[in-house]
């Protein structure tokens, strides 16, 4: 196992710069990715503040590289059991997250989903919101319904409106949950909607507020800026929060003058950490929560891992974005960004032989490498 330095804080004041490396194996800590933790998967959703899951399979790759013992049974039993859930919250797309924070997190980002169903006006003209409110909750409520069928229910009610614009409105307005078999490991299952409340059997809890997020935050992509909390909440107007916490908090500077906050117990190990490669899944939270990107994607790779609305799925070698990496009926097929030493593809091919381990104890995979074209 590869071990962490002990952590380094840099003498406080303006002078306080962390570097790129430094910034990088920061996250990486928080993050669970320089070495794997023994926290179940419910606990580590909880630590992560919720991951990415646009797509079903994401949340488990994601765990499958920051875990030690993981399976992704430990994932599907507690969704099964609603201890986790899938939801709209952050940035206005799908996460995993646990029943607490589903309750919790959800009120918080509201005022997101408001400006969201804003840009939906023209096609909910003479929609009063509050009864499409109520009525959408009682169709869901009494029985679990599809996208399609709650959109053609509220159609009947509003026949001039805008069919898109009717099925926003409701996701924006309720708190709407994924119901398995939706979103469980090797099982398949359409879309279907009813309420957080429901589906959990208790109601929302009132939002703890933005100094909370901001604390949850910084404990999982932390040390960071205003900007770049606002970034991966899809909120605004943050800056009053993180002065309010700045005397329990310390302060850095970034290599460009930025400021960024922390935890004062919070782990920032030296820049010079090993860290093991990883493969992470597409939509991963490390490299969407931050809005200047450098401490993982470096600057001439901006843009790699996306191709219109496709996301690839990343390699990080040394920390950093290195590659990408995809699953062929019989192959992991592995395309850096550059060329790999001998002993860094030995290391790679390694984590790859653990990640198919893990993931697909059953199939048989070849492992490949190439170079990405760009």
């Amino acid at each position: 196992m590869t071990k962490t330095k002990r952590s380094v804080t840099p003498a406080q004041g303006p002078s306080a710069v962390l570097g790129t490396r430094a910034l990088n194996r920061a996250t990486l800590a928080r993050q669970l990715l320089l070495r794997r933790s023994p926290l179940s998967a419910e606990a580590a959703v909880g630590h992560l503040v919720g991951l990415q899951a646009q797509n079903v399979k994401p949340p488990y790759y994601a765990l499958a590289a920051r875990l030690d013992g993981f399976t992704p049974e430990a994932l599907s039993r507690p969704m099964a059991d609603r201890a986790v859930v899938r939801i709209v919250t952050l940035r206005s797309t799908i996460h995993t997250h646990t029943a607490d924070d589903c309750l919790t997190l959800r009120p918080l980002v509201q005022p997101a989903r408001d400006r969201e169903l804003a840009l939906f006006r023209k096609g909910l003209t003479g929609v009063d919101l509050d009864r499409l409110t109520a009525l959408a909750r009682d169709l869901v409520e009494a029985e679990p319904r599809t996208m399609t069928q709650l959109r053609e229910a509220l159609l009947k009610e509003w026949p001039d409106a805008d069919p898109q614009a009717l099925s926003v409105a409701a996701r924006c307005r309720l708190p709407l949950v994924q119901i398995t078999p939706r979103g469980l490991w090797g099982q398949s299952g359409q879309v279907t909607l009813t309420t957080a409340e429901r589906w959990l059997g208790r109601p929302a809890e009132p939002s703890p507020g933005p100094d909370t997020a901001v604390l949850r935050y910084l404990a999982a992509f932390g040390p960071a800026s205003v900007k770049d909390m606002q970034v991966w909440a899809g909120l605004t107007r943050l800056r009053e929060a993180f002065d309010r916490l700045r005397p329990r908090l310390v302060t850095f500077r970034d290599e460009y003058g930025v400021e960024l906050f922390d935890l004062p117990d919070a782990p920032r190990p030296a820049p010079d950490t090993p860290a093991p490669p990883r493969f992470l899944p597409e939509f991963d939270n490390l490299l969407l929560s931050h809005a200047d990107r450098t401490r993982v994607v470096p600057h001439e790779l901006r843009g790699s891992t996306w191709r219109g609305n496709i996301s690839y799925r990343a390699l990080l070698d040394d920390g950093f974005l290195a590659g990408v990496w995809k699953l062929d009926e019989h192959a992991l097929v592995i395309e850096s960004f550059g060329p790999l030493t001998r002993a860094r593809r030995d290391e790679i091919t390694a984590e790859g032989e653990r990640m198919l381990q893990v993931m697909h104890p059953d199939t048989a995979y070849d492992i490949r490498f190439g170079a990405v074209r760009r």
